[in-house]
């Protein structure tokens, strides 16, 4: 592992030294990249360099302790030894946890869908109440979330709704959560108090730049409409509702939040990037069965991941058995709990892994 670290230092020096080159400073976009790639790597660095000085220290101690003859002075290397042979194993591990390679994609902003799924109104009950927890996750992390397209039910909640969420390493957090939602309560139209169960699926996209998805003009349908409101009336006389289908893949977007076609049709350029990236994400993935899978699953909508039991008073997250309360979770402000324990799930089991 030394040698690794060593090398791992002396790139991050070099890299300092590009940061500093008047060239890279004149490009910009190189610049940034850069920049954030020296932040990212500085936690690393800083614990490896710890632990190069740590086992230097210790070499030379070994080599004074050779030629000491005074006693109190080799009682002082002895100890000087004993310190930083205790502080190599923390250091080891910690570097490497560090070490685990990163999911590319944890740095990006993603693009969410919750749809409505088996429980007919209930669900989009649901699924109205899955936004709102989303909503005070991303408020408690100061997210900036915009509304991509929304079809309200007239029971309340949506039949489907799709929205973006820009901030910092929102997918890292956010990718959790893809998949089965399954809700198990009293619906407030239920007169028997019989308890119902009901799903809705969450989609959490990684968004995706042109640089990762190049999309030919020539494969897209688009068609312009006028958008709706509730019950399907036309709130304006415009038609700058945008509907966009992928030709090569069937894949169709639309988008009528936005107040001009222009700025509709950029939307749905966004969603259909973002669904043709996780298109070929999984297509990697299959590429790659013989991987083992961690123990978070994929995330796909197909998996059940977890189970809100109103009676009960209980969360539980499928994929690690991990259980919270459902007014903490769905109610309240405690899903950053569940998403911190596959989290740590996650990396323990890339770590085991590794070693």
């Amino acid at each position: 592992m030394l040698d690794k670290l060593k090398k791992l230092i002396k790139a991050y020096e070099d890299l300092e030294k590009k940061l500093s080159d008047p060239a890279v400073m004149g490009d910009q976009k190189e610049y940034t990249r850069l920049a954030k790639e020296h932040a990212n790597q500085a936690d690393l660095v800083a614990m490896a360099r710890a632990y190069v000085t740590a086992y230097d220290d210790i070499e030379a101690a070994k080599e004074m302790l050779h030629e000491e003859t005074d006693a109190q002075s080799k009682a002082m290397l002895l100890a000087d030894i004993s310190e930083n042979e205790a502080k190599i194993p923390g250091l080891e591990n910690e570097i490497k946890v560090m070490l685990i390679p990163g999911d590319p994609n944890d740095e990006k902003n993603t693009i969410m869908e919750i749809r409505s799924a088996a429980g007919g109104d209930e669900a989009a009950i649901f699924a109205g109440d899955l936004f709102k927890m989303y909503e005070r996750f991303f408020e408690a992390h100061r997210w900036k979330m915009e509304l991509l397209s929304a079809s309200p039910s007239e029971a309340g909640g949506f039949k489907s709704i799709e929205f973006k969420v820009s901030g910092d390493k929102v997918y890292s957090l956010m990718k959790y959560e893809s998949g089965v939602h399954r809700v198990q309560r009293i619906p407030k139209t239920e007169s028997q108090g019989r308890i119902q169960t009901s799903t809705a699926t969450v989609a959490v996209l990684p968004e995706a730049d042109e640089i990762d998805i190049k999309i030919d003009q020539g494969d897209l349908r688009i068609d312009t409409y006028c958008a709706s409101g509730p019950g399907g009336q036309c709130v304006n006389t415009t038609y700058s509702a945008v509907r966009i289908t992928h030709l090569p893949t069937n894949t169709v977007v639309q988008s009528q939040e936005q107040r001009s076609q222009i700025q509709n049709r950029e939307v749905c350029m966004q969603m259909l990037r973002a669904r043709l990236y996780e298109r070929e994400l999984e297509q990697q993935q299959a590429e790659l069965g013989a991987e083992r899978q961690s123990q978070i699953g994929r995330g796909n909508r197909s998996e059940k991941i977890r189970t809100y039991n109103q009676p009960q008073d209980r969360v539980t997250d499928h994929r690690i058995g991990f259980s919270s309360t459902y007014n903490g979770v769905l109610l309240g402000d405690q899903l950053a709990t569940v998403i911190n324990a596959l989290s740590a799930a996650d990396r323990a089991e890339k770590l085991a892994q590794a070693v």
